[in-house]
């Protein structure tokens, strides 16, 4: 049985490869290219932590939508830098609203800042909503049978 023409096409072409059975040139397969490859089904977790002390530069609704957490914390104590960043927080509840289940999440920040306590007032009945419990940075997590204060989660 021969062949068909695109089997062939794409073992004679080593300048292709295929991404998710998808044809791409390696130059344009950066995270900045517009080919869209599904990146598969969502990744469920006890605790996240949100990259970069909660910077917009690396976290985005895509993030809270793949990532599924029961805790997420957030550690940013640098306004100069934008950490914790607002647009992060409100990723957090625009990715939680695509799950499509309503999970109970505990967003534990580690510090006491101007940007969390504005986004928690503001958007508290949406949280509400989808079931966001925010703890105080004062407050004491209790995991597997250990206490300790919801500052102490640093990495």
């Amino acid at each position: 049985m021969p062949e068909d023409e695109s089997s062939r096409s794409s073992h004679s072409n080593p300048g292709k490869s295929l991404v998710n059975g998808i044809k791409t040139n390696p130059a344009s397969s950066s995270p900045k290219s517009s080919l869209s490859v599904p990146l598969g089904p969502p990744v469920y977790v006890d605790l996240a932590y949100i990259p970069n002390h909660c910077s917009g530069k690396n976290t985005d609704p895509e993030f809270f939508k793949r990532v599924r957490a029961s805790y997420y914390v957030v550690s940013g104590n640098d306004a100069a830098n934008g950490e914790p960043s607002r647009a992060v927080l409100d990723a957090l509840l625009e990715g939680k609203s695509q799950w499509g289940e309503n999970l109970q999440v505990t967003l534990i920040p580690t510090h006491d800042t101007e940007v969390t306590r504005e986004w928690y007032q503001q958007t508290h009945e949406k949280q509400q909503e989808l079931n966001i419990m925010v703890l105080a940075s004062s407050s004491t997590v209790v995991m597997q049978d250990e206490s300790f204060p919801a500052c102490k989660i640093e990495f």
